[in-house]
């Protein structure tokens, strides 16, 4: 998902909602400071004690930007978009995934929860082997996931599926749901990532340790809303909305499969397109997850066809919520400061909002909003704030993904952080030339005050 001006995504801008101007964001968050979230809430997730949480974003909400929006108050996070056969094959094999990196999406010590695990994919069978496969942190082994997965194909089945050719060396016409593939598996995976916390215990530790506080995943939760291509005709993400039928069967399946103590989540877009038939498809869908046992549903006020495209419509989101009182439906589509944030909860009911593209770069947008419901005024970050995040953000990167590839991750969010510097373009420029610790470190000393050096900054690390 692009957050630039181009093809893929319109600049920020308000979303349409008629009489929204008179909302008061600051009286809205000291009622909801007064009153605290809505109860249902904190029932499903305990920790999850404000109406805001981090949405997972393509490219972007790796463990390193989870832990700084969860420092700054986020009190949720939700992993970027993983395939199906991302999370079956432990991370390679099957089929080249366009979505998240396995090994991003891992939670990132006892630090990074509560944690949503988001999947999408176009398959009921292996739709609730991945979300099983998650929410046993992988346990079984890969073997018995895939059994899962595709106990009812043929090898001739299965061929097709994955795209390779059938292998003449098993003459029994038997699945065998191993051959060809890696053995990795969340815990293994576990073990290549660094410690990401300072607190948590050492990478050698977790696979003889683990617990569920560090590996696990609070709440599964079923992408139903990106606008994503089809693969080989079938529907994934959003395209799912105008196939009622078969969303359904993915849902249900989910939810059979994942333990019942495990909530199960929804992620949709307001419908497909902007026609009365898709409108009814949402609704049909949205009451079948209730009824199925979702605990909440979060809608982008945008249709799948808008993609990221034009504003968002607050007005048709409220007209999804109103008729349903006491369900948890969260909102998302145009938050991009901490006002939005209450004018989206005032103006459609909604009981929590998702902060996508508008926290990049911005993960005070999440201390904001609690200082508002504090009865304070919202705080922009001083120069010192911005230069501590953008050394943490960058250290916690490294920890994730090596130098070089920080480097690389890093400078899309330098991009967003520069909004917030008085000299913003030049800094922006700065950034997109970024490579390395030392290039990173460069930025900050001429814009950010006396930066430390390249071995302070990897001693902090080691440390």
């Amino acid at each position: 998902m692009s957050v630039e001006c181009n093809n893929n995504a319109t600049a920020p801008s308000p979303a349409i909602a008629p009489g929204g101007e008179h909302i008061n964001p600051a009286a809205v968050a000291r009622e909801i400071g007064l009153s605290g979230v809505n109860p249902a809430l904190r029932t499903i997730v305990p920790g999850f004690d404000a109406p805001f949480f981090q949405a997972g974003l393509a490219g972007y909400s790796d463990a390193a930007m989870r832990l700084i929006a969860r420092r700054h108050g986020c009190p949720f996070c939700v992993t970027e978009a993983l395939l199906d056969r991302t999370l079956l094959g432990g991370g390679r094999g099957f089929l080249k995934a366009d979505l998240g990196e396995l090994h991003e999406n891992i939670p990132g010590g006892p630090e990074d929860h509560p944690l949503a695990c988001q999947i999408m994919g176009s398959d009921p069978q292996e739709m609730a082997a991945a979300a099983l496969k998650a929410a046993e942190q992988g346990r079984a082994g890969d073997k018995h996931y895939r059994a899962l997965a595709y106990k009812n194909l043929s090898r001739e089945q299965l061929a097709e599926l994955m795209a390779a050719p059938v292998s003449a060396s098993c003459g029994t016409g038997e699945l065998d749901p191993t051959e060809g593939l890696g053995d990795e598996t969340c815990e293994t995976l576990i073990d290549e990532i660094s410690s990401v916390s300072g607190n948590s215990p050492s990478t050698s530790s977790l696979r003889h340790s683990a617990t569920p506080s560090l590996l696990s995943f609070e709440t599964i939760d079923i992408n139903l809303a990106c606008p994503v291509k089809k693969i080989k005709s079938k529907a994934r993400g959003g395209h799912w909305l105008a196939e009622p039928q078969g969303a359904l069967e993915i849902l249900k399946a989910v939810r059979e499969a994942v333990p019942s103590h495990i909530p199960c989540t929804v992620k949709l877009r307001r419908s497909f397109d902007d026609t009365p038939e898709m409108a009814r498809n949402l609704e049909h869908i949205l009451d079948g997850a209730f009824d199925l046992g979702f605990g909440w549903a979060t809608i982008h006020a945008r249709t799948v066809q808008q993609k990221y495209i034009g504003p968002s419509r607050w007005d048709l989101l409220r007209d999804i919520v109103r008729p349903r009182p006491d369900k948890l439906i969260f909102g998302s589509g145009d938050v991009w400061d901490v006002h939005d944030i209450f004018r989206m909860i005032a103006y459609t009911g909604v009981a929590a909002v998702a902060v996508a593209r508008g926290c990049i770069g911005n993960p005070w947008i999440f201390r904001q909003a609690r200082e508002m419901m504090a009865g304070r005024p919202p705080a922009p970050p001083t120069i010192a704030e911005q230069r501590a995040v953008l050394e943490e953000h960058f250290r916690l990167s490294v920890s994730i993904n090596g130098e070089d590839r920080a480097g690389k991750t890093m400078r899309k969010f330098g991009i967003r952080f520069a909004a917030h510097h008085p000299r913003g373009e030049e800094v922006r420029r700065k950034f997109i030339a970024v490579g390395s610790v030392a290039d990173w470190l460069g930025v900050l000393e001429e814009f950010y005050g006396t930066a430390r050096s390249s071995r302070d900054l990897e001693t902090t690390h080691r440390a």
